[in-house]
């Protein structure tokens, strides 16, 4: 059962996460355009202080900064959390990404990020991932888009 629920949610970090880093790199210095990359640096800090506090926690900074025009997609992990490391030196921007089966691109500065992630249910360890991850800066702030598990 724990196999094929890695397995489950493999998938799930997936549809968040691809293989493939597009782009051009960030200018070097760390900040990128307007301190873009210290805001995507930030939303994944936050991001994983609120799994540290439990799945309630991380649900509601899920739902608090997923992108504006996508919140109809947000999705429940339950009582999962997720770890999410990005390596900072693989940020690019991605101006022709759109979420899979939307019609428009998100408003904002959209950026892809290599990312390590993992996958916790109380305490434990489910699974391990690499792959990437979006992040749009809109308004002077860094929104993401909430993994879905598949079925």
């Amino acid at each position: 059962m724990r196999r094929a629920l890695g397995v489950v949610l493999l998938a799930a970090a997936a549809t968040a996460c691809t293989s493939t880093v597009a782009g051009s790199p960030v200018p070097a210095g760390g900040q990128g355009t307007d301190g873009q990359q210290a805001l995507v640096k930030q939303y994944f800090t936050d991001l994983n202080d609120a799994a540290g506090e439990g799945p309630a926690a991380q649900r509601e900074f899920l739902r608090r900064t997923q992108h504006p025009d996508f919140t109809d997609r947000a999705c429940d992990l339950g009582d999962l959390t997720l770890r999410i490391e990005p390596a900072l030196s693989t940020l690019r921007p991605d101006p022709r990404w759109k979420p899979e089966e939307a019609t428009a691109r998100p408003r904002g500065t959209t950026y892809v990020v290599g990312v390590s992630v993992r996958i916790r249910r109380d305490g434990s360890t489910l699974a391990e991932q690499i792959g990437s991850q979006r992040v749009v800066v809109l308004s002077g702030k860094a929104y993401g888009f909430t993994p879905c598990p598949t079925r």
